[in-house]
């Protein structure tokens, strides 16, 4: 049985968050209830990251083109 509810019935799922998860815990190892700080960053990270399975990356996949540079991203970065 698979469900929104049991996200372990669901391999590449539970690979996406044990990996989140890790990523997570090396920006906040000192401060860990600061994560949700560091969670945009972490989903730009999965995002943008070489699957060998589809070839590309998410992002990619999604749009058709190549994901923007972090520098973009970085707060005070952008001129509006």
């Amino acid at each position: 049985m698979s469900s929104s509810y049991h996200p372990q019935m669901d391999g590449q799922t539970e690979v996406i968050n044990r990996t989140s998860e890790t990523y997570l815990r090396c920006f906040t190892s000192t401060q860990p209830h600061s994560w949700i700080k560091w969670l945009s960053l972490a989903e730009w990270w999965y995002k943008t990251t070489f699957h060998s399975t589809s070839k590309t990356t998410p992002f990619q996949a999604l749009y058709g083109y190549p994901p923007p540079t972090l520098i973009s991203y970085i707060p005070g970065t952008t001129q509006v």
